[in-house]
C-alpha cells in the first residue's frame, strides 16, 4: 500500500486497466445488440466518457512521473505501460467510431467474436495488474500475461481469417472489403495495445525478479 498522501502508481494503472474492460465490455454489448449507426451515436458518448476518464488518468500518471524524485519501478516502464493502457481504451474508442463514420448498417458476423477476444484480453490484463504490485509472490500472474499473449494471437488469427474471406467473397462490394477492413484492422490494434502493456509487465517481473 502506498504511503499516506503518495501518489499510488500500482493504483492508477489498475484504474486504467478497470476502463479497459468497461470500454471493452460496452463494445460487445454494443455488437450484440446492434441497430442501427445512429444508435451507435448515442453509445458513443459514453464510450468518450470512458476514454475521457482513461485520458485525465494518464496525465495524472505523467505529471506524477516526472516529477516525482524516486518511483515504484523505472520511469520509462511507466511512461511505456501508461501509454499502452491508455492506447487500449483509444482503440476501442476509434471502433465506435468507425461504426458511426463508416455508416454501417449491418454487423459482420465474426465482429462479435473480434470482441470478447478483446473483452478477454482487457479482463486477464487487469487480472495481472491486480497482482502487479506484489508479483514476486503471486501464483497466476505469470499465466495472466500469458493468457493475453494467447488472445492476441488469437486477434491476429482471425483478422488473417476475415480480411482473406472479404477479399475473397466480397470483391463485388469494394466499399464493404474497404469498411470491414479498416475496422478489423482497428480492432487487431485493441489485442496488440493489451499485448504490448503485458509485455512491459512481464520485463518488470523478469528485471526485478
Amino acid at each position: 500500500m502506498a504511503k499516506k498522501g503518495k501518489f499510488d502508481y500500482f493504483e492508477a494503472f489498475s484504474a486504467l486497466s478497470s476502463l479497459a474492460i468497461q470500454e471493452a465490455d460496452l463494445l460487445v454489448n454494443t455488437i450484440e445488440n446492434y441497430t442501427t449507426p445512429e444508435d451507435v451515436q448515442k453509445i458513443m458518448s459514453k464510450a468518450h466518457s470512458i476514454e475521457h476518464s482513461g485520458d485525465d488518468l494518464s496525465h495524472r500518471i505523467m505529471d506524477k512521473v516526472a516529477v516525482d524524485f524516486i518511483t515504484p519501478i523505472e520511469r520509462e516502464d511507466i511512461i511505456r505501460l501508461t501509454t499502452y493502457l491508455d492506447d487500449i481504451i483509444d482503440y476501442i474508442e476509434d471502433v465506435f467510431q468507425r461504426f458511426y463514420m463508416y455508416n454501417v448498417q449491418e454487423i459482420h458476423p465474426e465482429a462479435l467474436q473480434f470482441a470478447r477476444i478483446i473483452l478477454k484480453s482487457a479482463t486477464a490484463l487487469n487480472d495481472a495488474m491486480q497482482d502487479f504490485r506484489n508479483f514476486k509472490k503471486s501464483k497466476a500472474f505469470v499465466q495472466y500475461i500469458v493468457d493475453v499473449n494467447t488472445y492476441e494471437e488469437e486477434a491476429d488469427d482471425l483478422l488473417m481469417k476475415v480480411i482473406r474471406t472479404l477479399y475473397k467473397d466480397h470483391l463485388d462490394d469494394p466499399m464493404y472489403v474497404a469498411r470491414w477492413s479498416q475496422i478489423f484492422d482497428r480492432m487487431e490494434k485493441c489485442a496488440d495495445a493489451c499485448e504490448h502493456a503485458s509485455d512491459v509487465m512481464g520485463s518488470i517481473m523478469i528485471t526485478n525478479g
